[in-house]
């Protein structure tokens, strides 16, 4: 029987260490990926956690700006490579449809080019597991590439693959985290270049208070893992 989950660990333990030298250890060198995540930091008063952390350059990022931030990741090997370049944070292995984290304590959680990974007919799942582990009032940072397409990737850095890829589309992607109970508050998106040959978008997102009802908020400016 096909797992898709079971695919998408093996193809990121595969490509790990291929992929840490790729990207490196940091986000030097790429200033939008920055100013995202630092309106991330400027909302933040507790816990974070780094939902599909991979090899642990956001955490890092996050960490580095004084923010209490652990990672979790799904793919064994990258976790390792996480808790290696990056010492003395908390890497764990999870599952982003089942986090070993209780019922609304996080301050924010952030979901970096996870989601891409993630079939639609789970994605409502996804979304509602992200909104229990927040606190209301917390916020969810999304970043995905941008479309309506899906690509069966078969090689990636070098490797042999076998790995599911959607791009996706902002505004059903607001629509799922509408219904799991999150409200707009910023957008930024890039379009494609020379780097990047498909358009990004990014979302920040407040969790909605049990007796707020309805979406709020405003967009912003406008400005990976595995992607096609």
């Amino acid at each position: 029987m096909d797992d898709p989950t079971a695919r998408v660990r093996r193809a990121y333990d595969t490509v790990a260490e291929p992929y840490a030298r790729l990207v490196g250890r940091d986000l030097t060198g790429q200033p939008w990926e920055r100013r995202v995540l630092d309106a991330l930091v400027a909302v933040v008063d507790g816990p974070v956690l780094d939902a599909g952390c991979g090899t642990g350059r956001t955490t890092g990022h996050l960490h580095a700006h004084g923010v209490d931030v652990h990672g979790v990741d799904l793919s064994p090997r990258m976790v390792a490579v996480a808790r290696r370049d990056h010492p003395g944070l908390l890497f764990t292995e999870g599952d982003l449809a089942a986090l070993d984290e209780p019922d609304g304590q996080l301050s924010a959680v952030l979901a970096w080019y996870c989601l891409i990974h993630v079939a639609p007919a789970d994605r409502s799942a996804v979304a509602a597991e992200l909104a229990r582990v927040l606190r209301p009032g917390g916020h969810l940072l999304v970043a995905f590439q941008v479309g309506t397409g899906h690509l069966r990737r078969t090689s990636a850095y070098g490797r042999a693959v076998d790995l599911d890829v959607w791009r996706l589309d902002p505004e059903e992607v607001l629509g799922v985290l509408d219904a799991a109970g999150f409200d707009p508050v910023t957008r930024w998106d890039r379009p494609a270049g020379p780097r990047e040959t498909t358009p990004q978008a990014a979302l920040l997102l407040r969790r909605r208070s049990p007796h707020e009802h309805g979406a709020t908020g405003g967009t912003g400016d406008t400005g990976g893992r595995l992607g096609p």
